[in-house]
């Protein structure tokens, strides 16, 4: 019998479902992996290759730029010309770029390779994404489906740091080898187990013009929000890049408006559930971003403590995590998305209260660990179900894009959520220069539970 969600609603899923689902969560695992995993090995990549602080940083950034500019591009990419086909394009280039990172000795190589990575994963993520909600239907199977896509999410990020510092211990250049089996086994799961890209009618064709305001106005947003560290919020350069990007972002809408077969339709942003989880996703994730690197400073620069004790405080997360998005799905059916979503969020703010509290001394049972459990719960209730939230009601020939939309405004978010609180607890670590921080991180929790007051009622 097929696989078609179709014939299989009303009984248990079939193995083959069960590995598509395997594959589309292995996709962002990796992707999780591949972002936190090399935050812990930067310095020890600095020391080796004599590479200057400004230019180590962007081991992580140059990733971060490429993937939150690519996952709109990437996810239209996947609709067009065939989600599977594209997944498998980008989890070999994924295996080719992680060797080479792993053999090169020169810095700019190496956060070129970064780079690329990132394109790979921008056109991968929207990919397995997008397949994922056109295998399972809208209803029951898809919030179970992304309750699990969500703990390997999840997992990515909050293993990263742990798994990182352990293969920083042997080399640091173990952490640009372990994707390579992981991409490649992708890649071969995809082949076996992924049906065939639907054949078209008509040839795609892709909207050049479109592509190419739009690449270019994502890359140099997101270049300026993680360049501000840098450059300050109030420099000619930080001011510029945000006006010349505005300028391009409204060419790309122009064309799109003109255009006989536009890159995005933009009747998909009359979508107000769409709209409002794609903000939701980017406050909620721009906290989140912005609590880890307070953390970080706390734990590690006043505190003293190794990565992967710091790893340890945030394994209650990711623990909660685990438990919680396999029956997801339940809780959104029994419950309601909204309700769902609005008890995620909510569980944000007192963990970032709690942080409030911070001392000289780190305060592990009533601060830090009740923190992280916190934390955990609203990551589990909050980021799955702001994906169903987004492509509920999307065509199936949009869902890449919806799916691009979603991740690129998580990615933009965190990297304007670090970017902000880093500003915030400038000049200095000191514990008072973090609260600032820390209010700012509040702040961000209680707009994304406005923004919910803009979503439209099922």
């Amino acid at each position: 019998m097929s696989d078609n969600p179709a014939t299989t609603e009303h009984r248990r899923w079939s193995a083959r479902l069960w590995v598509s689902l395997m594959i589309f969560s292995g996709v962002i695992l990796l992707d999780g992996l591949d972002i936190s995993m090399i935050v812990v090995a930067v310095p020890e990549i600095q020391r080796e290759l004599g590479m200057s602080t400004a230019d180590a940083q962007w081991l992580v950034g140059a990733y971060v730029l490429a993937f939150g500019s690519f996952l709109l591009l990437g996810g239209r990419v996947a609709d067009l010309f065939g989600r599977r086909r594209v997944l498998v394009v980008a989890m070999g280039a994924f295996a080719v770029v992680s060797l080479f990172g792993a053999l090169v000795d020169d810095g700019v190589l190496l956060i070129v390779s970064r780079f690329v990575k990132g394109m790979a994963a921008g056109f991968a993520a929207p990919a397995a994404m997008s397949l994922l909600t056109t295998t399972f239907p809208e209803g029951p199977r898809r919030n179970r489906a992304f309750g699990i896509f969500n703990v390997f999410e999840a997992s990515g990020y909050s293993s990263g740091l742990l798994v990182g510092g352990l293969l920083a211990g042997l080399n640091w250049r173990s952490i640009f080898v372990l994707p390579i089996p992981l991409s490649v086994l992708l890649l071969i799961g995809a082949l076996r187990f992924l049906p065939p890209d639907p054949p078209r009618t008509e040839r795609p064709r892709l909207d050049i013009g479109g592509a190419v305001t739009l690449l270019a106005g994502m890359l140099l947003l997101v270049f300026t929000v993680v360049s501000t560290a840098e450059a300050g919020w109030s420099s000619w350069r930080t001011a510029g890049g945000f006006a010349l990007s505005v300028l391009l972002l409204a060419g790309f809408l122009m064309i799109e408006r003109t255009v006989r077969e536009p890159l995005i339709r933009l009747g998909i942003f009359r979508n107000r559930n769409l709209v409002t989880a794609n903000i939701s996703i980017a406050l909620l994730y721009g906290g989140a971003m912005g609590f880890q690197f307070v953390m970080a400073l706390y734990l590690q620069d006043l505190v003293g403590w190794r990565p992967w004790q710091m790893a340890l405080v945030l394994l209650p997360a990711g623990l909660m995590v685990i438990v919680i998005g396999p029956g997801l799905g339940a809780l959104m059916g029994r419950f309601g998305v909204r309700k769902v979503l609005m008890v995620g969020i909510v569980a944000f703010l007192p963990c970032y209260l709690l942080m409030l509290r911070i001392g000289p001394e780190p305060d592990l049972w009533t601060v830090l660990l009740p923190a992280s459990l916190l934390w955990g719960v609203g990551f589990a209730l909050s980021i799955a179900t702001l994906m169903v939230a987004g492509t509920s009601g999307v065509p199936d020939e949009e869902q890449g894009l919806a799916a691009g939309m979603l991740n690129s405004s998580l990615q933009v978010g965190g990297a304007f959520g670090l970017a902000v609180v880093t500003a915030a607890i400038m000049p200095g670590t000191e514990l008072s220069m973090l609260r600032p921080g820390l209010v700012v991180v509040f702040a961000f929790g209680v707009l994304t539970l406005l923004a919910q007051f803009t979503r439209k009622r099922a």
